[in-house]
């Protein structure tokens, strides 16, 4: 049994990694950390295979590694899109994999880490990169900017309350908007919807990039127009 230990301060991300592993038959979660605090006190407890850590989820990454190491835990970094796989790597980790990755990708990875391996995500040729890519574009020209930037926050773990104070409208309007999303995307919940994104390239670029681009101003009227 491979004891997998999970850190991630992005909540849907984190339970839709963990939704992927815990069907595989000799993988087990057993520590989901948010904080560095839990995810050291995890690392002592479970003295797990792998753990699975974000990339900006602790400053000093010595630190991690030196307690994994004493556990003879192995480290996969969880990296967002741009970040130099080879800075973790030569730093002590053991893989990297991007938050775009597939879950046949991530499961793949896992296993190579627990078998003693090292494993990084080729950014260069995605996998499943025609058909994949194709979703993602199609469902991205579905969506108008407003509600890739909802998308882009709901992949980031806010909550309709706080989407809604960032766009200056109300959680209804915003739960309007989801119902809209949902439709055109065909899921059911913000998880589906944030697995979704992630595992769409094109698409998740496509809302991070409005999103970071539309940054609200104090000084905007309330409302959400189209």
């Amino acid at each position: 049994m491979l004891k997998l230990i999970l850190a991630d301060n992005q909540a849907i991300f984190r339970a839709g990694i963990a939704k992927v592993l815990a069907v595989e038959d000799e993988m087990r979660i057993v520590a989901q950390a948010q904080t560095a605090e839990q995810m050291f006190m995890a690392l002592d407890k479970f003295r797990a295979a792998v753990l699975i850590i974000a990339g900006g989820f602790h400053s000093d990454f010595n630190s991690i590694l030196s307690a994994a190491n004493k556990n003879k835990t192995r480290v996969v970094v969880l990296a967002d899109t741009g970040e130099s796989a080879q800075r973790y790597m030569a730093a002590g980790a053991h893989g990297v994999v991007y938050r775009n990755v597939t879950s046949p990708a991530l499961v793949d990875c896992v296993r190579k880490i627990a078998r003693g391996e090292n494993w990084v995500q080729d950014m260069a040729v995605p996998s499943e990169l025609t058909e994949n890519d194709m979703v993602g574009l199609r469902v991205r020209d579905r969506l108008t900017a407003k509600e890739l930037r909802i998308v882009a926050l709901i992949v980031q773990g806010y909550k309709n309350k706080e989407i809604a104070t960032q766009l200056g409208t109300t959680e209804q309007v915003i739960k309007n908007y989801l119902r809209n999303v949902y439709d055109k995307i065909g899921v059911s919940d913000r998880l589906e919807l944030a697995l979704f994104t992630i595992h769409h390239r094109i698409l998740n670029e496509a809302a991070a990039a409005t999103a970071a681009a539309a940054i609200p101003q104090p000084s905007q009227s309330a409302g959400i127009s189209n």
